[in-house]
């Protein structure tokens, strides 16, 4: 979905990673496959201390990365994350804004989640990358979203519920439920 996301790169040559940060002068780096806010590097152009975080992400060129253009309104906006329930999306998204000691927006990290109501971009969104998720069978999935972009698509941890749920007076739990009900034909 390239018209959906921030400039990315994923790749395990680090002089790829390199050229990509001097391109766009700032940049977040992150192991293909974490969570949680693990392993989450923002680099400048020119830090010395940019190839050492190469090596270790890539496993010194034996793993995959990603390299993303930083988005600096995850520091006013947050990190939200959308649920999409069988390619719907839940009304509400969850901003997981950073503490101001730290760049990642997780909360595993210590970021803090506040719940907002979807805007026009979230929908758009949602509605170009919903029914592709859809037809392939995936029922939950989370979508991070930063500064109008999408920088991740998590299949196997799209946390957020408990949060929303709590904000909002929801039940995503019973959504998911209903979908896979209406799936199986037993609605």
């Amino acid at each position: 979905f390239p018209e959906c996301c921030a400039p990315t790169l994923i790749t395990r040559d680090m002089a790829d990673m390199g050229a990509f940060l001097a391109e766009h002068g700032r940049a977040v780096c992150k192991p293909l496959h974490g969570m949680g806010g693990r392993s989450i590097f923002v680099l400048e152009a020119g830090d010395k201390n940019a190839r050492v975080v190469f090596e270790t992400l890539t496993e010194y060129g034996t793993r995959y990365a990603i390299v993303q253009r930083y988005i600096p309104e995850i520091v006013e906006t947050g990190d939200s994350r959308i649920l999409l329930v069988d390619g719907e999306p839940v009304p509400w998204a969850l901003a997981r804004i950073p503490s101001p000691e730290d760049n990642r927006g997780n909360l595993a990290a210590g970021a803090q989640g506040r719940g907002r109501p979807l805007d026009d971009r979230d929908r758009w969104l949602c509605s170009r990358i919903g029914p592709v998720l859809r037809e392939r069978g995936m029922m939950f999935v989370g979508l991070d979203v930063i500064g109008g972009f999408v920088t991740e698509i998590n299949v196997t941890s799209p946390t957020g519920i408990r949060e929303l749920d709590r904000q909002f007076g929801i039940d995503i739990g019973g959504l998911l439920v209903d979908a896979v009900l209406r799936r199986l034909g037993r609605t």
